[in-house]
């Protein structure tokens, strides 16, 4: 792999609040996960930072969509970031912060080129407000980086869709309600949910998706990682826990192809909420584990 650089993006504006008053948690992840030594075990070239405006909990009345505008300032303003890491031959690892932050790293990659998009997540993210499922950017990342929403997110620089819905593959999600995955279906996307994941095989999809790339001519494609993809016994530290989910060697049997094909641009890592980790054990192992895979 190229040199890693690694870009720490706190930003909680795609969240609710999970309780009257009290801030997302998930903006004290990047520190947090330094202070675990983690870019010294990833041999990190270096650290920037992309600065997240404050918090706050204010649902925009054109797009619906709770704290639009600085959504879309704060992805300008790490796609800015990205796309100068990229263009020095970095390799980035993103640590957010909440999903949103897929918005400005896919900004950077449709800037450049087409890429394809590897969404591995405990949930799907594609719905929008009409779907009264999420009015959060968190909870339609994956809907707004496709060019499914309002304009305000899904077209900054005339650049809709950031990316296309046949070049992604959506694994791991395990919410099976609410009409959530009959929204997916019904899209381009290529869809696994952590069910077919296990049946089909991850050495297959895996695959699938790398042929993918080539037959599509893409120029290389991105990996989110949202943490709540893992079981909840092993990460609990999550604001939408679901029973079951990914071990750690399931995530390396994914990721290691991925991340050595030569074709990933970078990575983003997702939604651990250390305020959730008081003793800081589960960061710890997540460290550990995740650093292994990156090496």
């Amino acid at each position: 792999m190229k040199d890693i650089c690694i870009i720490k993006a706190p930003t909680n504006l795609g969240l609710k609040e999970p309780a009257v008053g009290v801030e997302p948690g998930v903006k004290l992840f990047p520190d947090k996960l330094l202070q675990q030594h983690f870019a010294e075990e990833i041999n990190a070239a270096k650290i920037d930072e992309v600065i997240s405006p404050a918090y706050q909990s204010v649902i925009d009345p054109e797009s619906k969509v709770r704290n639009a505008d600085m959504v879309a300032e704060y992805s300008i303003k790490l796609s800015e970031a990205l796309k100068q890491n990229l263009s020095n031959n970095y390799f980035p690892v993103v640590i957010g912060g909440d999903c949103s932050v897929l918005i400005g790293n896919t900004i950077a990659l449709r800037s450049i080129g087409n890429y394809g998009l590897f969404f591995l997540d405990g949930h799907t993210d594609f719905c929008l407000p009409e779907h009264n499922l999420s009015t959060s950017a968190a909870g339609m990342d994956l809907a707004i980086v496709t060019g499914n929403g309002h304009y305000k997110l899904t077209n900054i620089f005339n650049l809709k869709p950031y990316i296309k819905e046949e070049n992604v593959f959506c694994v791991g999600n395990r919410e099976y309600s609410d009409g959530v995955e009959e929204i997916i279906k019904e899209s381009k996307i290529n869809y696994f949910n952590l069910d077919a994941l296990r049946k089909t095989g991850i050495n297959k999809i895996v695959n699938e998706f790398l042929l993918m790339i080539d037959k599509n001519n893409l120029n290389g494609f991105w990996i989110h990682f949202d943490v709540d993809v893992l079981n909840d016994e092993i990460m609990p530290c999550v604001d939408s826990k679901a029973e079951g989910g990914l071990f750690y060697d399931e995530l390396e049997q994914i990721l290691k192809p991925l991340l050595h094909s030569g074709k990933a641009s970078g990575i983003d890592i997702t939604i651990f909420d250390p305020t959730l980790d008081p003793n800081a054990k589960i960061i710890e192992e997540f460290s550990n584990k995740i650093s292994g895979i990156l090496k």
